[in-house]
């Protein structure tokens, strides 16, 4: 049990953390420590901390929580709600935290201000650290360029009471949607995350409103998300183009890119206009150039097909107006462009070509790739032809969106489970029966075909590391074959001459 005494000790430690940590001012130290005060209806504080525990959040937030557990201030299923409500009390507020930002960025630079920002979001646990700790990564290195595969733990999983309670708590329809910018302070319920953490740094891209911030399920380093400040559908057109590359002149050392806006291909969340960038540590950005090209009217702008899984035309300038003229060009030409040979159709009754655009900047050279996507479904493929085949949907059935089409795979936490059962087979700590594998209610029926595989090749004498080996090569070949399957031009001899025939006769370039 944790005591009132040892609360108040507690409560002191994280003023302080918050002080050393989170830009707390020390103006503010008496507010931030009545505000607390009040929250666990307390009399007196104990005396200022003069330091904290170096393991913070187990010896001090994990125990101000278990206080509140155990006073019923709160049940288990809102834990980290609380722990935010507790964090957001510390925090600065949203236009200090702009102010702040906007004052390193004029001293020190805005590498600076975004380095700031991004130690804050984590100190807060807005970015949780330790859950993110928990995700399983690993690289692999396939035929044409590297691919990163993570099993994602850290978004904790419901508990039915949870789930139970989602149901009945009637939609208010506020805010909108997860990404909206009313989110900021937000106390969240049990279907919704609390966002008193949250903070955004306010941006122009296209002479619009925007909003930077950084993603709380960090999928690779210092990934941030651009939201506009309106609530509007998601939807790539050529202004999206201009928004992106705008974004890299205000930060040059991050990428941003667009989901396509079209279901299958498309991201997550259509309903709002975003995008999401980060760190330039995503795998394609160190493909190679496989064929170069020459835009007649455009004498400074370098196109290319770059080496890569899917269907990527790569384009550069140091010319923003003409790489962007030039891009909203070719984007027009490719959401009319069909090729009946490679079973590409542009529109069917639906509209099914698009494409993802990731924007960076490498020095004063413009950088914009634009991922060639169709969403098409026929009666072989009802979940989409340019997408993950069926026999690959026990690793992934998910859309293939912006992160996985640049090859970073964001793989369901499920797996986690269902890999350990398949070694077991491989380890002989189970009897392999296909009848059993053949039941619908089996976790691992679904991984059948894989389990065959991996016994015909490996035996059942394995050892927890050769089993763990076996498991990962199958899903690097998997994750390999679904990003071939989304290339619209597959890297065959024949995809390959009609991605050659879209740059010169589509787009109308001269190959070098």
């Amino acid at each position: 049990m944790i005591s009132t005494e040892e609360l108040k000790v507690k409560l002191s430690e994280l003023v302080l953390f918050a002080q050393k940590n989170l830009s707390l001012k020390d103006a503010d130290f008496y507010f931030v420590t009545n505000s607390l005060l009040d929250l666990f209806k307390l009399d007196t504080p104990a005396p200022k901390a003069t330091s904290y525990p170096e393991n913070f959040q187990e010896e001090v937030m994990d125990k101000i929580i278990q206080y509140a557990l155990e006073n019923n201030m709160i049940e288990e299923n809102e834990k980290i709600r609380f722990e935010t409500r507790v964090f957001g009390l510390c925090s600065l507020t949203p236009s200090a935290t702009i102010e702040e930002f906007t004052k390193i960025a004029h001293k020190d630079g805005v590498k600076a201000a975004t380095d700031w920002f991004f130690n804050i979001c984590k100190n807060s646990n807005y970015i949780r650290v330790p859950d993110i700790n928990k995700n399983i990564k690993w690289t692999h290195t396939g035929s044409i360029g590297e691919i990163g595969i993570t099993i994602n733990l850290s978004k904790p999983e419901k508990d039915p009471k949870q789930i139970a309670l989602e149901k009945s708590k009637p939609k208010t329809g506020y805010p909108a949607c997860m990404l909206c910018i009313e989110n900021v302070g937000f106390a969240g319920n049990v279907s919704w995350p609390a966002r008193q953490t949250l903070r955004t740094i306010p941006i122009t891209l296209n002479k619009e409103d925007w909003s930077m911030q950084y993603s709380p399920y960090q999928y690779f380093n210092e990934h941030l998300i651009a939201l506009c400040n309106e609530h509007r559908p998601m939807n790539v057109t050529k202004e999206t183009f201009v928004r992106l590359v705008d974004f890299t002149d205000i930060f040059p050392y991050y990428f941003l890119g667009s989901n396509a806006s079209l279901p299958i291909v498309g991201g997550s969340i259509l309903a709002h206009d975003h995008y999401q960038g980060g760190d330039k540590v995503l795998p394609m950005f160190k493909a190679k150039n496989r064929q170069e090209y020459k835009a007649a009217n455009y004498s400074d702008v370098r196109v290319y097909i770059l080496d890569w899984y899917n269907s990527v035309v790569h384009i550069e300038s140091e010319n923003k107006e003409n790489l962007l003229k030039f891009a909203g060009e070719a984007f027009d030409i490719w959401q009319n462009y069909s090729d009946e040979s490679v079973g590409v159709l542009a529109k069917t009754t639906d509209i099914h070509n698009a494409v993802t655009p990731i924007a960076r900047k490498e020095g004063t050279t413009y950088v914009l790739d634009l991922i060639l996507r169709n969403n098409r479904t026929d009666d072989k493929f009802p979940d989409g032809i340019f997408h993950a085949a069926p026999h690959l949907h026990h690793i992934k059935k998910e859309g293939i969106g912006l992160i996985e089409a640049m090859g970073l795979f964001i793989l369901p936490a499920r797996l986690k489970k269902e890999f350990e059962g398949i070694k077991e087979y491989l380890e002989g700590k189970k009897e392999l029966d296909i009848n059993d594998l053949s039941n619908p209610d089996n976790m691992l029926a679904k991984h059948k075909d894989m389990i065959v595989e991996l016994t015909n090749e490996y035996g059942f004498n394995n050892t927890d590391e050769k089993a763990e080996l076996a498991v990962k090569s199958y899903v690097n070949k998997a994750c390999e074959e679904i990003l071939e399957c989304t290339a619209v031009f597959k890297n065959t001899s024949v995809g390959q001459a009609a991605f050659d025939k879209f740059m010169q006769q589509g787009l109308g370039l001269k190959k070098i």
